[in-house]
């Protein structure tokens, strides 16, 4: 029998999973380590943190297994995304890294955009420039720490730079690299004119690979550290995002999952480069060879039946309490007790601004049709509904660019719910199916380790062998047409608010 190992880097810590050849995860290990955020808006983290994380957590695993090193055909990391990484001539990291949720960097977007032309920067690199992304931290680090930008040789991603210390190589994945905003999307290698613009030298951006290419071996001296065996293949694997979508099974043309988690996600495979030319939706490469992602966030999906649970149902939270079971269980079972539509009140989610699709910071929470008649179960299911007829607007804009998929797989917390997921199933017209394994971005990171190391022919061969779905809730057909009519409504209150919110925003 062999093993894969998965590594997931994220923001909160990272965690280690060993699966065998079938995706059965064997033993896991996590470890957190700090958010710095020195002024408001920003946040750091330490590069050498996620090493020493990543070590770790690959030596708990392996203490905790029993497995032989020598059974482990390949590591796989997955990471979070945008964040930049810079290191000096001997592959020392040049301080914190500035990460994907850190805000200073609006001027620096604003002058990207200014520079190449905001039609040009998204035909190039699929997206317009975001806060978010690397290259307005390139600019931002170039104009505010010249001092430090003087000492950069290599620039790097997140996940990048643990594995330059697994296996001592400079290379870049093009999942990752497509989330910077100085990737050529469409053609997959970086964009001479975007750097050009930035002043940015390209020697300075490591070469790419696949994200299922071997990208090095376990060096001599991080085999001593992590008890990995020296030689062992590192695979190049792959952004957060496109990770846990080869972890739920999205590699192939119609193939899709919704994510309910504090944001939301819809995430749909392409054989071909799909770009809405507005930048509602994000396009990136996927890390399956060759293929493309379209992927939409909105800001406060979960979050907003999080705010709702915790400002009004302290009875329900009591009760759980005593019941010994999860609040929002009991609050599913009040939002049923109202029907579809919630007695005409309609829930627009922007409690922290909107991505996907309107791309607009001031929109605001709102509650349509609210009067004396209404009761808190309404409301609930107002909420509800108001965060799936968000997903389903931007899986229209999927549709309108080509990408239909033909089945969905619900994630995230909300995906625990069969009463959202029944309702996904209603508001989109589709199969709602949930993946078995929970591990996500680490079950990811282990299938593209198992393709390079030649355990599987392909990744969607490895995910149809290591990846297993329940039963697929079916759409209701007569609760899919009672919906419409409310999400069309839905849809066409926004553009009717946006002055209104712009107007409440300078208040």
């Amino acid at each position: 029998m062999k093993y894969v190992l998965g590594v997931d880097l994220g923001t909160s810590g990272t965690k280690t999973v060993l699966f065998d050849e079938e995706g059965r995860a064997v033993a896991s290990a996590s470890k957190e380590y700090p958010l710095y955020q020195p002024e408001n808006g920003w946040a750091e983290q330490e590069p050498d943190d996620w090493w020493l994380a990543a070590r770790d957590t690959i030596r708990g695993v392996l203490d905790k297994s029993g497995v032989n090193p020598a059974d482990i055909a390949c590591l796989g990391i997955s990471g979070q995304m945008h964040g930049l990484v810079m290191t000096d001539a001997e592959g020392n990291a040049l301080g914190r890294s500035i990460l994907w949720c850190d805000g200073r960097t609006g001027k620096q977007c604003e002058e990207l955009t200014r520079r190449v032309g905001k039609e040009r920067l998204i035909a190039i690199s699929a997206n317009p420039a975001l806060t978010g992304f690397t290259a307005g931290k390139v600019l931002w680090v170039q104009q505010n720490d010249p001092e430090r930008w003087a000492k950069a040789r290599h620039i790097m991603l997140p996940k990048d730079y643990v594995r330059y210390r697994l296996t001592g190589e400079y290379l870049c994945e093009y999942s990752d690299a497509s989330g910077t905003n100085l990737l050529d999307v469409p053609h997959r290698r970086w964009s001479e004119e975007i750097a050009a613009a930035l002043g940015l030298d390209l020697s300075l951006l490591p070469p790419l690979r696949e994200s299922s290419a071997v990208c090095g071996t376990i060096t001599k001296e991080a085999a001593a550290e992590t008890g990995l065996c020296c030689g062992m293949p590192v695979a190049g694997g792959a952004a957060d995002n496109m990770a846990g979508a080869i972890g739920t099974g999205v590699a192939r043309a119609g193939k899709a999952f919704t994510t309910i988690g504090t944001s939301g996600v819809v995430y749909a495979h392409s054989d071909s480069v799909q770009i809405d030319p507005a930048g509602r939706v994000h396009t990136f490469c996927s890390a399956v060879p060759g293929a493309y992602t379209v992927m939409s966030c909105t800001l406060a999906a979960g979050l907003s039946l999080k705010w709702f649970r915790d400002t009004f149902c302290r009875a329900e939270i009591q009760a759980a309490e005593e019941m010994g079971t999860d609040p929002y269980v009991l609050m599913n079972e009040e939002a049923a007790r109202s029907p579809v539509g919630a007695n005409r009140l309609i829930f627009l989610p922007y409690l922290m601004g909107e991505r996907s699709p309107l791309l607009d910071s001031d929109a605001r929470g709102a509650f349509i049709g609210l009067s004396a008649m209404h009761t808190r179960r309404d409301l609930l299911r107002a909420v509800m509904e108001g965060v799936i007829y968000s997903q389903r607007q931007n899986l229209d804009i999927l549709r309108g660019m080509h990408v239909v998929p033909e089945t969905m797989l619900a994630c995230g917390g909300g995906a625990k719910s069969p009463f959202w997921r029944q309702m996904m199933a209603d508001v989109f017209g589709m199969p709602v199916a949930t993946a078995q394994s929970t591990e996500g971005p680490a079950l990811g990171a282990a299938i593209l380790a198992g393709t390079a190391a030649g355990l599987y022919a392909s990744v969607p061969e490895a995910c149809e062998k290591m990846i297993r779905e329940d039963e697929p809730l079916l759409p209701d057909k007569a609760k899919g047409e009672a919906y419409e009519p409310y999400y069309r409504l839905y849809a066409s209150l926004y553009p009717n608010l946006a002055e209104s919110y712009a107007r409440l925003a300078k208040l």
